[in-house]
């Protein structure tokens, strides 16, 4: 089954739709430079922004003027309408809901930051006296993809994918496979994340920004700019697209998720991870790794990640490799944007034939690879985009032009490539013989089932974590004992609100101190997918590893994301959770909302298994 890529809609530091970021990337102008919104003291860090203001993009989006938005709603607001008109399904927009009401479509978003700039813009006032704290109602990453859907009112259904730096990468394969399993008709699928303090100083702490412009796969490379944007794509059946005659720019031929399962910030040595999703992205494309004309790499600039990503890029390339070039000199570091940021940009080179240039490149890497300048003239048929995020949380697209869709299936694989899937495995069959049960159960209601920790970890491991990673891990580890399974075969994770009380912790030290000095380890923690990679490092599982967070549907998500991979056939085992804590502070401000009753902690895991 062919999915099909029919509109594309993206804003970022180089541009406000497909035809200014294309004019910015043939001219080689980079977007990065000083900050003129963020209300930051760190100016000596340069980034790259959307160059427009919170009241400039609401103005253009003719909302609400006496409402806020946060800015990472906003921005996928404006990405979205540009991907369902490029799509040809709406005109002036308001129209929507009739027009596609016959129709499943679903918005899948990916964010870490979500509504944190009101947050934390507010903070201060929300604990002293109460002030402003409808946006707390809004702060979530599932609360900023439900304030997209209600703009257009015309998704059926929406969910909300956080997994760090590949998140929007996540968003594209969850959607595809979706797409194929006949549970949606339409899918728009990205994501959007906005700079904040939060995240400026958390990465920041991390020691990984650059004072210059960042120059990713240079041998003087000091770090990552970051940057903020948004990017959607509208996603089809081939099938579907043809009978309502929309155009098709490209099709997603392939895909792959793997877990580095090495450590939180860290990429592996031998960069693993990526490794195994480009190889499972090539083969369920069916292609060979020279059919590949262009590699769109992760490419941040920090040491780590650079070095990590070459010896994967060699791993699956050889002597063979294909102009390589990193676009984040472009826009910066978009983070969980950045997976359909760059799936924008490659579609962009696809059509106009050209490849982008890798800025900032002067020094070769005495081991790593040598990234393109950038040319033109350039036929690409089938381009690989990598997004790979904390966690070691790895996803690659394969994206093939439209003449090349018939050949696919012709190509045949060298036998060192078929590891463990087989072409045909990739389709989601209409109805399976495959039964799904429930192997084991684990439920954690209460801070004193944690002591139980210790059965499993050594005392120093434990008095390294916040609460809520002892209880995911403790209640994974049960239920894995308890159905007899070493390893499972996929991780899927859901979460409202993440590690809230290293959030929260993070939010006071700011708000306390000023943005010097932040600890490391709540920043690093409060990723939401920080609780699947940890289970996932413990085991070292390698395999597909995903965070929803969509509020209360999390786990509803979670479980419908497992149900699809075990239809498939691809997986056999799959451990499912659901994860979340709230904190005195915290339930303090949601009673003064009219919220009670909520849960200190709540972890509950289980383990599917398919049977034929």
């Amino acid at each position: 089954m062919n999915i099909a890529i029919t509109g594309e809609g993206i804003i970022s530091a180089i541009g406000y739709d497909k035809a200014t970021v294309l004019e910015s990337l043939r001219e080689g102008r980079s977007g990065i430079g000083e900050m003129h919104y963020l209300p930051s003291t760190h100016h000596e860090l340069p980034v790259g922004e959307v160059k427009w203001s919170d009241e400039e993009l609401q103005s253009r989006l003719s909302l609400d003027p006496s409402s806020k938005f946060s800015r990472t709603a906003m921005m996928g607001m404006w990405s979205i309408r540009q991907a369902l008109e490029d799509a040809g399904l709406s005109g002036d927009l308001s129209p929507l809901s009739s027009h596609l009401s016959p129709l499943k479509v679903v918005l899948i978003s990916g964010t870490t930051v979500a509504g944190m700039d009101l947050s934390e813009r507010y903070f201060a006032e929300m604990i002293a006296d109460g002030g402003h704290l409808e946006y707390l109602l809004d702060h979530s990453c599932g609360d900023n993809t439900r304030l997209m859907a209600d703009h257009f009112g015309c998704f059926t259904d929406y969910t909300t994918i956080s997994t760090a730096c590949s998140s929007a990468a996540n968003a594209l394969i969850l959607g595809a496979n979706m797409l194929k399993a006949g549970e949606a008709d339409i899918v728009v699928a990205g994501g959007t994340e906005a700079l904040s303090l939060f995240h400026l100083n958390g990465f920041n702490s991390l020691m990984i920004l650059d004072k210059e412009r960042c120059r990713p796969f240079d041998d003087k490379r000091a770090g990552l700019n970051l940057g903020e944007g948004a990017a959607y794509v509208v996603m089809e059946t081939e099938e579907h697209a043809l009978q309502r005659q929309a155009p098709i720019h490209a099709y997603l031929s392939g895909y792959g998720n793997a877990c580095d399962a090495f450590h939180q910030t860290a990429s592996s040595d031998n960069g693993e991870g990526a490794y195994l999703a480009m190889c499972e992205a090539l083969e369920m494309a069916g292609l060979q790794p020279s059919d590949i004309d262009y590699v769109n790499a992760h490419g941040t600039g920090t040491p780590n990640n650079d070095q990590s990503e070459s010896v994967a890029l060699q791993r699956v390339f050889g002597s063979d490799l294909p102009p390589v070039s990193s676009t984040k000199g472009f826009t910066g570091h978009t983070t969980s944007a950045s997976g359909s940021i760059e799936a924008v940009i490659c579609l962009l080179a696809m059509h106009h034939g050209f490849i982008p240039a890798n800025l900032g490149f002067t020094h070769p890497m005495s081991d790593g690879i040598v990234p393109s300048i950038g040319a033109d003239g350039c036929q690409l048929r089938h381009v690989l985009c990598n997004s790979f995020g904390f966690g070691g949380n790895d996803s690659s697209l394969v994206f093939s032009r439209k003449e090349e869709r018939g050949k696919r299936n012709e190509i045949s694989l060298r036998q060192d490539q078929r590891q463990k899937y087989s072409p045909s495995s990739f389709l989601f069959p209409p109805s399976s013989n495959n039964s799904i049960i429930e192997l084991s159960r684990v439920e954690i209601t209460s801070e004193d089932q944690l002591s139980e920790i210790r059965d499993y970890i050594k005392p120093m491991e434990a008095r390294r974590m916040g609460k809520l990673m002892k209880a995911s891990l403790l209640s994974s580890l049960k239920v894995l004992k308890q159905a007899g399974v070493e390893c499972p075969d996929a991780i899927i994770t859901g979460t409202a609100l993440g590690c809230w009380e290293n959030s929260e912790a993070l939010l006071m030290q700011i708000l306390e101190e000023g943005e010097v000095m932040l600890s490391p380890t709540n920043f690093m923690q409060s990723t939401h997918n920080t609780i699947s990679s940890n289970i996932a490092i413990r085991l070292g599982c390698h395999g597909y590893n995903v965070t929803y967070t969509q509020s209360d549907d999390s786990l509803e998500w979670a479980l419908r994301d497992a149900r699809l991979l075990l239809r498939s056939g691809r997986y056999k085992t799959i451990l499912v959770g659901c994860h979340d804590e709230t904190t005195p502070l915290y339930r303090s401000l949601m009673a003064r909302l009219g919220i009670h009753d909520l849960p200190a902690i709540h972890s509950i895991a289980m383990v599917l298994r398919s049977e034929e």
